[in-house]
């Protein structure tokens, strides 16, 4: 293809691309499947990389990521980034109201208000219409430029292209993981043996201050934008603002309202306290801001907060309902999750049936009985949870909860291990959701990576008997897929293709997809690391997985008895027929020294002069281990810059000894 050829077809990519992309952002509408979307983004990139001058500085491929930032630039805000005045209280949004009558002089006065969105805020600086600049909050002064992983937003403008605009502005907003999203996050978190996320807005914030872009476009962050600045914007108001940037193609949540008075701030205040459960995500109140510019700058500031806004904060909601009963969910694993089946309550503003109750502990803690009266408390989670009993409602005729003994869905009686606190359901190879979830946990991103399938997908094609565990997707033909509902010729291909490029995933993917109880992704590439092959990881005894790094009793217990189960090992030898990796390409670091023998290491962080994934190697060619988490076993905690806080507080709990990469090197040194 020619350089000329190669530029039309780069600016037709770039075109549809965006054009799609408006479409669901803007519009909420979808015209392709996202495997098709993905396909068009993959075409625009190795037409760019093969003409690397033709990139366009608004390329939608930048929106995949993939630029590694050691050390963000800190960068000082334009306007700083003020906090705002909060309150809970009805009176005190009163009192403000006043303050703000005798601050503007008896001179008439109305309000915008907008929903408090639980995320992070960013400042978005464009030049020329294109996005230059993406600044954290950070103190408020200064912040830092994460513009590779803001350019991740799909729903963030790149270049604008609506004339005139500013020739340099600044749109204001909040970083944000929608419910939805959040939920797959912790669902994936689970699925691969990992801990799952506190909370949407702690999770967004980490993701936003990730290394590798990449992986930030994965997380799927969204942004609200709500406040325009720069000069020559030609706007009187915050109401016109807004207009503006909506008009200019930004992402503006349609909650706000203009108010006349204090008292229409109080009406919309009461109507989305009750409505906010509806969002697509966390709101934990609103903002109030006088509407005029002009105003806004009369008014001024303190030297922390400005006195034209104030933020009011809902409070936690929590109420009681009757326990109607228990059921009881199984997971991929085999373990039961029981589930409480309320009387609809309202509760932040969305009728609640169900409550999660962990496990059978959790049940006798609380001594549930069927008919209690019970509190149900809905904070940042997703799925509520029953916090207590009110005694003063228990009759003295019900009984405690008994536990089940057997699986609601197929009948197995239930095992339950020394140490644990779930009740598992032993029949793997028999249970549906079992095998169902076996089959979406081996296509998961983290595993084979076949995104041209789904949950959805996986149910048709096992309640029609053409799916009862991974290797028979090898099997799958064109006209069994065509026998799916909503599926095409293209659809069809498009899925096995997904199936075929699946062959060549890493064998450490392989080991975590076939779904070995405890083996999340860590400790699969740790034996994949350590035994090469699956024949060898067959083979291996008790006493030969306790010696590979990370494996302790229980996961070297569960991977012996996984190999001993007949109906795994002829799965194992199908998936290997079908063309899977069953042995590890990686190479050990050559052993240089023992100076780090017997001690183990864990890396977070930026190292201005390594990669981490160097220093992981430096560890072993010396003798050391890498461990995946801080815990008491750790002797040191190799600390960057941009540690995550949790885990240097733990450390310092568990009294791990905190080394610098200076000290590390003095290490190597002897």
């Amino acid at each position: 293809m020619s350089a000329i050829e190669a530029k039309k077809e780069i600016q037709e990519l770039v075109d549809q691309i965006n054009h799609y992309n408006e479409l669901y952002y803007q519009k909420n509408k979808s015209e392709i499947s996202d495997y098709e979307f993905d396909q068009l983004l993959k075409k625009l990139d190795d037409l760019e990389n093969e003409f690397p001058e033709l990139k366009q500085p608004d390329s939608p491929t930048q929106r995949v990521g993939g630029t590694i930032t050691k050390e963000f630039e800190n960068v000082v805000h334009q306007y700083p980034m003020l906090s705002l005045g909060n309150t809970y209280s009805k009176e005190e949004l009163e009192e403000f109201d006043v303050r703000v009558a005798k601050g503007l002089e008896g001179e008439p006065y109305d309000y915008f208000c907008e929903l408090k969105f639980d995320g992070v805020s960013i400042s978005l600086v464009y030049e020329n219409g294109i996005l230059i600049k993406a600044i954290t909050r950070g103190d408020g002064v200064r912040g830092d430029n994460v513009i590779a992983n803001a350019k991740t937003i799909r729903s963030l403008p790149l270049k604008i292209k609506l004339e005139p605009i500013p020739s340099r502005f600044e749109v204001r907003g909040e970083v944000f993981l929608s419910k939805e999203v959040f939920k797959k996050l912790n669902q994936e978190q689970e699925d691969i043996g990992e801990e799952t996320y506190a909370n949407a807005r702690n999770t967004a914030s980490g993701t936003l201050k990730m290394q590798d872009s990449a992986e930030v476009a994965k997380r799927k962050l969204d942004c609200y934008l709500y406040y325009l600045l720069g000069e020559e914007l030609n706007v009187s108001s915050h109401e016109e603002a807004i207009q503006k940037i909506e008009q200019w193609g930004f992402n503006v949540s349609p909650t706000y309202q203009k108010c006349k008075n204090i008292q229409e701030v109080m009406d919309y205040i009461v109507h989305w306290e009750k409505k906010r459960g509806e969002l697509p995500l966390e709101t934990d109140g609103v903002v109030i801001k006088v509407n005029s510019l002009d105003q806004q700058q009369r008014l001024g500031a303190t030297a922390k907060v400005p006195r034209w806004a104030i933020s009011f904060k809902y409070k936690a909601e929590s109420t009681s309902t009757r326990l109607n009963g228990i059921t009881y969910q199984v997971g991929r694993t085999g373990a039961v999750t029981p589930v409480a089946e309320l009387e609809p309550v309202q509760l932040a503003g969305t009728t609640v049936k169900r409550a999660s109750l962990h496990n059978a502990n959790e049940i006798t803690r609380l001594d549930l009985r069927i008919g209690d009266s019970v509190f149900v408390e809905k904070g940042g989670e997703i799925i509520p949870k029953v916090t207590g009993v009110d005694l003063t409602q228990r009759k003295d005729t019900t009984a405690s909860v008994v536990y089940i003994s057997e699986c609601p869905e197929c009948g197995t009686p239930l095992i339950r291990k020394e140490g644990e606190a779930n009740h598992y359901c032993p029949n793997d190879s028999g249970c549906p959701p079992q095998i169902k979830g076996r089959i979406e946990h081996f296509i998961q991103r983290k595993a084979m990576d076949i995104d041209s399938l789904g949950e959805q997908t996986i149910k048709q094609l096992f309640d029609l008997g053409l799916v009862n565990s991974p290797a028979d997707l090898y099997d799958l033909k064109k006209e069994d897929l065509l026998r799916l509902e909503k599926v095409k010729d293209k659809s069809a291909e498009n899925m096995l293709a997904g199936i075929e490029a699946s062959k060549s995933t890493r064998f450490q993917s392989v080991l975590f997809a076939i779904g070995i109880r405890f083996v999340g992704k860590t400790v699969a590439e740790k034996l994949a690391y350590y035994f090469k092959s699956m024949d060898k990881l067959a083979a291996a005894s008790v006493e030969e997985l306790l010696k590979a790094p990370e494996v302790g009793e229980k996961i070297a217990q569960s991977v012996v008895q996984f190999f001993n189960q007949p109906h795994h090992v002829n799965e194992i030898a199908r998936l290997k027929k079908a063309g899977l990796q069953m042995e590890s390409t990686s190479v050990e670091p050559e052993l240089i020294s023992q100076r780090l023998e017997g001690k183990s290491f864990v890396i977070s962080g930026t190292f201005e002069n390594y990669e981490r994934d160097q220093l992981k190697e430096m560890v072993l060619a010396n003798g050391g281990r890498i461990l995946s988490g801080v815990s008491a076993k750790l002797d040191y905690l190799l600390a960057g810059e941009n540690m995550g806080p949790a885990k240097l507080e733990k450390a310092r709990k568990l009294g791990v000894t905190l080394i610098t990469i200076g000290d590390f090197e003095k290490m190597l040194i002897g």
